[in-house]
């Protein structure tokens, strides 16, 4: 039996979809969003709700469990909510881990992220596996909390925990258009005028499922690996969104004055309308960041590994979000 936290969000829904249509046995956990009829409808697997910070419920869904694909987190940017997930990402993991090795779990792959091995501001320096975690103004709170959870997985494996973990840099691929990455979409659907300079890593999402799957079934452990398709500046990425769907890209550069006054306009309306907002302080700083991932390690363990284009994925995204607004 295969164990996926995280089942019903983001990227555990694309990885419960794989899994099922390779027939494998899978209990898929959520938590507040349950998991839509299609997903109740795959073949082969069994939804269950728990609450990953309490530990009875974790030990009670990871019976008869033989592997763990741990995709739950709190990815939040809002400040209101990062209290909450910089309690819960590395406290659920803590638990995840404990019961693993209570439990003599074969293998656990851990779902990382970029933003865990931090950002030291420098714009020249590409960063690796290898970078050293430092505290750094330039780290955000979910860069942080990823980084913590982490350190519970390494934990793990120092008590004798079978574990692997990926760095995946920014996910894209079809999902809630209101949250996350798959935002961007909209966000390029409205026209927005404005562009930033930054530069960060993207990776379609099936990408990130075949890559923790690779993972599981090799011998490989006590690694950690960058999943990184392509560096590209945000500029370059809205563009293809605005081209996919037919709409205006961007025109005009924002520097750090302007993204300033944007993400302050975003927080007055996102607590006048209580809605989340694709800019927040830490979005707008990402934004005009550089941040470079060198992708080469997962590369040379896998060589017959490829990755998907960006401009096809983001065509891929763009027929998603025209299809669900036509059905909407």
């Amino acid at each position: 039996m295969i164990l996926v936290t995280g089942g019903s969000g983001f990227l555990g829904m694309h990885l419960v979809q794989y899994l099922s249509a390779m027939g494998k046995p899978v209990r898929a956990l959520y938590h507040s969003t349950p998991p839509n009829k299609h997903l109740t409808s795959l073949p082969g697997i069994e939804w269950m709700q728990c609450d990953l910070l309490d530990v009875f419920a974790v030990e009670e869904a990871m019976m008869g469990v033989t592997d763990i694909y741990h995709c739950a987190a709190i990815v939040a940017f809002a400040p209101h909510l990062q209290e909450q997930m910089l309690h819960f990402n590395p406290e659920s993991t803590a638990n995840i881990v404990n019961q693993a090795i209570e439990q003599g779990i074969r293998k656990l792959v851990h779902v990382s992220s970029v933003a865990a091995l931090g950002r030291s501001g420098d714009e020249k320096k590409e960063i690796t596996e290898e970078q050293e975690w430092a505290e750094s103004k330039y780290n955000s709170a979910y860069g942080i909390s990823k980084y913590l959870a982490e350190n519970e997985v390494w934990r793990g494996i120092g008590e004798g925990l079978n574990a692997v973990i990926i760095n995946p840099s920014v996910i894209l691929g079809a999902g809630d258009w209101g949250k996350g990455s798959a935002q961007l979409m909209s966000v390029a659907n409205s026209e927005f005028p404005f562009y930033t300079h930054g530069v960060s890593g993207w990776v379609d999402v099936s990408d990130v499922v075949q890559a923790m799957v690779v993972l599981m079934n090799a011998d490989t452990a006590e690694e950690r690996f960058i999943i990184n398709s392509s560096n590209l500046g945000f500029r370059e990425v809205f563009t293809l969104m605005a081209g996919a769907l037919g709409k205006k890209p961007p025109r005009f550069a924002a520097g750090k004055f302007i993204t300033g006054v944007l993400w302050r306009l975003s927080a007055l309306y996102s607590i006048i309308t209580k809605k989340n907002v694709a800019i927040t302080r830490e979005t707008a700083d990402t934004a005009t960041s550089y941040s470079y991932y060198n992708n080469e390690k997962f590369l040379k363990h896998f060589p017959d590994f490829s990755y998907t284009p960006i401009s096809d994925s983001v065509k891929k995204m763009a027929q998603a979000f025209k299809k669900n607004a036509a059905t909407a």
